[in-house]
């Protein structure tokens, strides 16, 4: 569909001065281009660069969903409408489409709710998940700062069940509801497992449904995005035999934390005080740990890990070197921070029925995808710039301003950085300086509801890691060697 460029000029009155000065105009020129016609609506601002007309226009070719006629309301638009209600939840839908059109000439259609609501319907979930699918995967080049580790790009698997839902029948239906202790209560909620690149935080994949249905089973549906050149990492919910044989069958290697309860054999003693052992029919390396940290305001306490790896020489992957490594797998829940929270802004999500969950879900999916692109290609400008100091709250609240304003919609010049990715480099984050609290969630319903009487109250900078590898001496007894202790005090 050909673009068309329209004049803008605003009007502002400013003091010029007091007395005689009175007042002064000052006009102010620009020109946006945007889609003709009918399709003027549909777009995303800035963010249009990473979602163009043209791949939508594929997508919903492929998914069947093009409108059978012309209409006032386009199936290319609706896609951009879904889009635009993931960056707004707290809006209802005609603000939303007023945010489209703000920066368009007069004599844009304005819809009422209802056909906002048919246009949804009319489009369904599978254009927007065709579309999450094509922008989805590792969002960094392999020099990028904090992406790899040796030879192997960083990823990692985890599940979220914050994301509430209306408590309808359909619903219900579908994702059932929590169980508390005197009976049910609660919204219903959606599990969402996603396969995260911890470097950048952006999302290789990602599935969703009920939380019955379990979180290896789901993380099974994501295991052929893995290749021999990722390393996963894992926490204690995905360290059953089968997963990790299926696991290791993707041709990758894993670093995954054991249960408390689990038993291995000790196959072989290695130098650096880990063993080899199995697990099921496959040999993994486990290194078991004690971390002590010592805290800023003097608090200081011990938490005991027990790690498998399929990365069996120690010579190549020293023991303290995979327990640091281990840390990024909270990356993910950064990127679930970012999603749920920040974007989604805690609140419940509209639809009443599966089609329209599933339908916002893969969109809320595409705008953090396509947000978190935009970020690193800011980041990768400034060479040893590591991807974790760019500001999702600045590029959201820039995409918004400029998807009101419709500029950079259609650019004729080449700007890889754009005004998203300025913002961003503007306003870095200052490199992380580790930290703990308390993991507590205020949800009653939650496991993680009770708080941690060693931890601290409040987040609180660590000044000193000690980490003591456990090596099983003959007939269970224990010999410790220290392994790494790291002074991160001013």
């Amino acid at each position: 569909m050909p673009d068309s460029a329209m004049s803008v000029r605003p009007e502002a009155a400013r003091d010029a001065g007091r007395g005689a000065l009175g007042r002064a105009v000052e006009t102010v020129s620009r020109t946006i281009t945007v889609a003709a016609g009918v399709f003027g609506p549909g777009h995303l601002g800035e963010l249009t660069r990473h979602v163009p007309f043209e791949l939508v226009d594929a997508v919903l070719e492929q998914t069947g969903t093009v409108q059978r006629r012309l209409r006032e309301l386009p199936s290319r638009v609706g896609v951009y409408f879904v889009l635009a209600l993931g960056l707004y939840p707290e809006l209802g839908y005609q603000n939303v489409w007023k945010k489209l059109t703000h920066a368009l000439a007069a004599g844009s259609p304005s819809p009422s709710g209802a056909a906002l609501r048919n246009l949804r319907r009319r489009l369904g979930p599978a254009p927007m998940q065709a579309l999450f699918e094509v922008l989805a995967g590792p969002a960094a080049q392999p020099r990028t700062p904090g992406v790899r580790f040796g030879r192997y790009r960083t990823v990692a698997f985890d599940g979220c069940t914050s994301t509430k839902v209306p408590d309808t029948g359909a619903n219900r239906s579908w994702l059932g509801k929590p169980n508390a202790k005197h009976g049910v209560t609660g919204y219903p909620a959606v599990e969402l497992m996603a396969l995260v690149e911890t470097g950048t935080r952006a999302l290789l994949g990602a599935v969703f449904g009920p939380p019955a249905t379990g979180e290896t089973d789901y993380a099974r549906r994501l295991l052929p995005l893995l290749d021999d050149t990722m390393l996963v990492l894992c926490d204690r919910g995905f360290d059953g035999a089968a997963f990790l044989t299926e696991l290791a069958g993707t041709g990758a290697a894993f670093l995954v934390r054991l249960t408390a309860t689990r038993r291995l054999p000790v196959l072989a003693r290695l130098d650096d005080g880990s063993y080899l052992s199995r697990i099921g029919t496959l040999t993994v390396r486990i290194i078991p740990a004690e971390i002590t940290v010592t805290c800023a305001d003097g608090t200081r306490y011990t938490a005991t890990y027990r790690l498998a790896t399929t990365l069996c020489d120690p010579r190549r992957h020293p023991a303290a070197k995979l327990i640091t490594l281990y840390h990024e797998r909270w990356e993910h829940e950064i990127a679930y921070l970012a999603l749920r929270h920040t974007l989604c802004q805690h609140r419940v999500l509209r639809s009443g029925d599966p089609a329209g969950l599933q339908q916002e879900m893969w969109a809320l999916l595409t705008v953090y995808q396509a947000l978190r692109i935009a970020m690193v290609d800011a980041v990768e400008t400034v060479p040893g710039t590591d991807p974790d100091r760019a500001s999702f709250t600045t590029a959201l609240q820039t995409a918004k301003d400029l998807l009101v304003t419709a500029r950079n919609v259609v650019t004729d010049t080449v700007d890889l950085v754009g005004v998203i990715g300025r913002a961003v480099l503007h306003d870095l984050l200052p490199p992380r300086r580790p930290r703990t609290s308390v993991r507590k969630v205020k949800s009653p319903l939650s496991k993680y509801n009770k708080k941690d009487p060693y931890r601290p109250e409040r987040s609180t900078t660590i000044t000193n890691l000690t980490t003591t590898i456990n090596d099983p001496g003959p007939k269970d007894t224990t010999r410790q060697q220290k392994c790494l202790t790291t002074d991160l005090g001013p």
